[in-house]
């Protein structure tokens, strides 16, 4: 490894639904983090890593800070996302133009108390129509903190990343790399497959069960060519599970396909997905479900 080499830990935060695990899986190239267009998609914090020619960013995607809900789940979210802050050597915090709520301010007075880089990301510049909006956005930003770097972006739309990366090697130290280079992320291959899952069911079912999902891999077995799995999709009430299998399991089925095309490019070999859905009452309050949650 050159003496140039550089490697970052790199924490991606923000309130809900502000673009972090979008951010997340472009840089990565590959959706390894459950995406939608409803907040507190994303559970626990999620670590990828990014290879350059001199510089590896371990990218850490977090839950969105909301102050509101006081389900323990959403504790324990908060308390994830807190928690990245912590021995990581860049905080990459996002915020929409012509937002600032309290959240944003509870979140940067969190990251004023830590010592480390900041990069402000203003995401989803693209709904701006009139781009002279954006200096005196980036203006009134900066007396919010003394941030080391702004970068103005969509991560939705943007097909170009290599300025964000840029700035976020500029502030990452001196250090070999500390993964192989052909290495995404560091979970093992159960939790990506119940992400995955739950993250095709998430957006089947947004509109009649947006939170109420979480997932479970029950067996699984790799073969030279096929990945075997059974995954279970927990609900919290009885009448959510005909919701879930739809109209002579049609729903469960189309989740389970898409699932299986999203897996077999991941392994890249067959998957035999098999889908379940069981009932376990309350389950976001109690504490030895969302314990597995904790980062």
């Amino acid at each position: 490894m050159s003496e140039q080499s550089k490697c970052g830990f790199v924490s991606i935060v923000g309130r809900a639904n502000v673009g972090k695990s979008t951010l997340f899986n472009k840089l990565l190239g590959e959706q390894y983090s459950v995406t939608t267009h409803k907040p507190h998609t994303t559970r626990n914090n999620i670590r990828g890593v990014l290879s350059l020619e001199q510089c590896q960013l371990i990218l850490i995607d977090t839950p969105g800070v909301q102050l509101s809900n006081r389900r323990l789940m959403h504790r324990v979210m908060l308390s994830n996302a807190l928690s990245s802050l912590q021995e990581v050597d860049v905080v990459m915090m996002l915020v929409e133009p012509h937002v600032w709520n309290r959240e944003d301010a509870y979140l940067l007075e969190q990251i004023s108390q830590i010592r480390c880089s900041v990069l402000l990301v203003i995401n989803k510049v693209d709904k701006i129509k009139d781009k002279s909006e954006l200096l005196p956005i980036i203006e009134g930003l900066k007396l919010q903190h003394a941030f080391d770097s702004i970068v103005p972006m969509s991560a939705l739309r943007d097909t170009e990343l290599t300025g964000l990366t840029k700035e976020l090697c500029k502030l990452s130290p001196r250090s070999e790399f500390l993964f192989p280079r052909d290495m995404k992320w560091d979970r093992d291959d159960a939790f990506a497959i119940a992400e995955i899952v739950r993250g095709v069911a998430m957006v089947q079912l947004q509109k009649e069960l947006p939170y109420v999902l979480y997932t479970e891999v029950e067996t699984l077995e790799f073969t030279e060519r096929l990945v075997t799995v059974s995954v279970i999709i927990w609900v919290e009430k009885d009448s959510q599970k005909p919701i879930v299998i739809g109209k002579k399991g049609a729903r469960l089925k189309s989740i389970g396909g898409q699932a299986r095309v999203r897996l077999e490019r991941i392994f890249r070999k067959k998957v035999m997905l098999s889908t379940w859905v069981k009932v376990k009452q309350n389950w976001q309050d109690q504490q030895a479900i969302v314990s597995q949650f904790k980062y």
